[in-house]
């Protein structure tokens, strides 16, 4: 007797408490967490609840909700129609028949700054994988997406060269951490540089500038620190300096006495509505500093850190590892845009083959249907509550904190409840090229 394969299926997630969490219910990780029915989980008024891991990554695989002992890489492997014919092709390389989505989805919930940090690029992962296993831990990259689900800061990319040449100007304690040549040959180049850097001269200048930094003696750069928190202190920030003085000592509060405060002089700060997006690609330095958000990445967990954590650090890898390409935060924004036909969901589509992600807002009354996706997708809902259907009569219930995994080439008809909104994120393997 053929088995019944159901294409939709709630999930269990895993959760993350990483010191830099958002502690206790204050956390939107802990709130989906007690939501999701993830057996034995009681919420720890105390503890910091980081990251929701929702994907087959095999550090913190997801599991049936209706076989909590069963992968869902395991249960996808036994069943690749739900995986699709596109994916498995696409992806083999990846472990697709093995079970392996192409992407990992989490909920994050910052307390306090992440590490500065990049993600190697794919050869990258394969060397740093096969020289040092036990630190990165598979040999993918991980270009990663983050949409607010609050409001949101970060730091993301290189700020443009004019701009980090006014620091160097303004700041004292910045420009003497770094070799008088460096610094002349820096602010001569950025002269002339524009918004977006990209010149082999430019990238030179940045790289040597960053590395003097990241590599500057503890003796220094402490001491230049503990003159600049001073200054700040005593209201010496100058009419440059205003835009990044709250960052600095919001960070020395946290991470006092640690280099990974001087990038607030390097990388661009943004700050994120709910809704707003942001990429990052390979090579792109970056480290988020408050809010809850969604983020989809390639399935990594590939991390290489320079400053701002207690974790190992990691400095020659990322000062090789990086692009050095300078630009307005802008560059790094992802606009959302329509999904075919529908009325209340928009697109959030990087330049990956990996993922995309769909945010779905529903009011009371209304109703969303998405056409069938070609791979596999999976769903949070992060507001309200309502249903899914995908053929009469088959339908399931869905609540805040909830995940759900749609299986490839399946319609899906979204409802809140009566008198309720409804809002899902739901992220998918994009094949459509």
């Amino acid at each position: 007797m053929t088995e019944t394969v159901i294409p939709v299926f709630k999930i269990l997630p895993t959760t993350q408490k990483y010191d830099w969490g958002k502690i206790g219910n204050s956390s939107k990780v802990a709130q989906f967490a007690a939501a999701s029915q993830i057996p034995g989980f009681v919420l720890d008024s105390h503890a910091p609840y980081a990251e929701l891991w929702m994907g087959t990554h095999p550090s913190s695989p997801s599991h049936l909700l209706s076989d909590v002992n069963a992968t869902l890489a395991s249960y996808l492997a036994a069943h690749p129609q739900l995986i699709g014919e596109k994916v498995l092709n696409r992806f083999k390389s990846a472990g697709a028949a093995e079970g392996n989505l192409p992407f990992l989805f989490k909920i994050l919930a910052i307390g306090k700054a992440l590490s500065i940090q990049t993600h190697p690029d794919k050869a990258t992962a394969e060397k740093l994988h096969k020289e040092q296993p036990n630190v990165y831990k598979d040999a993918n990259h991980k270009p990663e997406m983050a949409i607010a689900l609050t409001d949101f800061t970060a730091l993301c990319g290189f700020l443009p060269l004019p701009k980090v040449a006014a620091y160097l100007k303004s700041t004292p304690e910045f420009a003497a951490l770094i070799p008088t040549t460096i610094v002349d040959n820096f602010i001569a180049v950025s002269t002339d540089a524009s918004s977006s850097s990209s010149s082999a001269s430019e990238k030179a200048a940045l790289k040597d500038l960053f590395a003097a930094v990241m590599t500057a003696e503890p003796g220094l750069f402490t001491t230049q620190l503990d003159k600049l928190i001073q200054r700040y202190t005593n209201g010496g920030a100058s009419e440059v300096e205003t835009e990044v003085k709250e960052l600095v000592l919001t960070l020395y509060t946290q991470f006092p006495g640690d280099i990974g405060i001087w990038c607030a002089f390097m990388l661009n700060y943004v700050k994120m509505s709910p809704g707003e997006a942001i990429f990052l690609s390979a090579g792109e330095p970056h480290a988020y500093i408050s809010g809850d958000m969604v983020e989809t990445m390639a399935t990594s967990d590939n991390v290489i850190r320079a400053g701002l954590t207690p974790k190992l650090r990691d400095v020659p890898n990322l000062v090789n590892g990086l692009t050095y390409q300078a630009s307005e935060s802008s560059k790094h924004m992802i606009q959302p845009a329509p999904f075919h036909s529908t009325q209340h969901t928009k697109l959030y589509d990087p330049p990956i083959p990996e993922f995309s992600v769909l945010l779905v807002g529903l009011k009371p009354g209304e109703k969303e249907v998405h056409p069938a996706i070609d791979g596999p997708s999976i769903l949070i809902v992060t507001e309200g509550s309502g249903k899914l259907k995908w053929g009469a009569p088959d339908a399931v219930e869905i609540r805040k904190g909830e995940v759900v995994f749609v299986g490839a080439g399946t319609e899906l008809e979204l409802y809140p409840w009566e008198d309720d909104e409804l809002s899902v994120y739901r992220a998918f393997v994009d094949v459509r090229g």
